[in-house]
């Protein structure tokens, strides 16, 4: 009886070892090198990288969402996301700096809590309603075009420029955040994310 219970304990100390063995912490070394974390920096890399677009739209987040204006106002930001507005001189990684502004945006959808509401561009938006709806614009005559009559005209358009000055071993980029008021066309919210990374 005592060498049947000392078997399932030995037992059982194995099995426990083995668990805890296939921690993710002893996951190997070949599974983290090819699914680095994108809030990492890649040593083989040059360039910009995900770590610069994650580390831009939480910082830009965060900077939007405590603004004094936004937070002391009683109904939530309509804010429509335009394109980014590529002024570099080096072109050589061909970056999508759109990306920035698609990331700031999911940032800004999942921690606004109501602040913020987020609207469609309207030609996306009406492309969109054209091909989905029944009885779309059937003979191309511009049904697009025609008015949403529940469609919310957005008060702010959320753009950006990005710019570089790039040097024998290393490129300067300057990115800038930008929130138009569409009603006034003053600028609400103005923020710039730098960075300096090798070529």
């Amino acid at each position: 009886m005592l060498n049947r219970l000392s078997k399932w304990a030995v037992l059982g100390i194995v099995a426990a070892a083995g668990a805890v063995g296939c921690s993710d912490s002893d996951r190997p070394h070949e599974y983290g090198q090819a699914r680095q974390p994108v809030d990492e920096l890649n040593p083989d890399d040059s360039g910009l990288q995900s770590k610069d677009v994650v580390m831009a739209a939480d910082k830009m987040s965060r900077d939007l969402l405590s603004d004094s204006t936004l937070n002391a106002s009683n109904t939530a930001w309509t804010i429509v996301v335009d394109t980014m507005d590529d002024q570099t001189i080096e072109r050589y990684g061909r970056v999508n700096f759109d990306i920035f502004l698609q990331a700031l945006k999911g940032d800004l959808a999942q921690k606004s809590t109501g602040r913020v509401q987020l609207i469609e561009n309207k030609a996306k938006f009406h492309d969109l309603r054209n091909k989905e709806l029944e009885g779309g614009d059937q003979f191309g005559q511009g049904a697009a075009g025609q008015p949403a009559p529940a469609a919310i005209s957005p008060q702010y358009s959320l753009t950006g420029t990005a710019m570089d000055m790039p040097n024998r071993a290393t490129n300067f980029y300057q990115i800038e955040f930008k929130l138009v008021n569409l009603q006034n066309r003053t600028i609400a919210f103005d923020r710039l994310y730098q960075v300096k990374v090798a070529r």
